[in-house]
């Protein structure tokens, strides 16, 4: 697995946020995290569907999204609330929330 920053991105993302101390950093790290997971869960539900949100004249299925749910994970970077996408079939289970990560428990 390749590194989320380069050396000069992340000297960059320092400069740019103007952090104050370390917990400045964490709080935008885990806020990058979430992100990073809603576009996972995002992903996934466009694999599932067969095509991306915009993109319904492409549409193969009769499940089309249907809103999301809120759910917290609990990780190291604390908990962190996403927003889980629905299918209108009902069908849809995200991997990446039950994914044994190391960073879940």
């Amino acid at each position: 697995m390749g590194k989320l920053f380069t050396r000069e991105q992340a000297r960059a993302f320092l400069k740019e946020g103007n952090f104050k101390d370390g917990d400045a950093i964490a709080d935008a790290l885990k806020e990058g995290f979430k992100d990073l997971i809603q576009e996972a869960l995002e992903a996934e539900l466009d694999n599932k569907l067969g095509y991306s949100r915009y993109d319904w004249k492409n549409k193969e299925t009769n499940s089309s999204r249907n809103g999301h749910t809120k759910k917290t994970l609990r990780s190291e970077f604390g908990n962190v609330t996403v927003d889980i996408p629905r299918d209108t079939n009902g069908d849809f289970e995200p991997v990446i929330e039950d994914f044994d990560y190391p960073f879940f428990f």
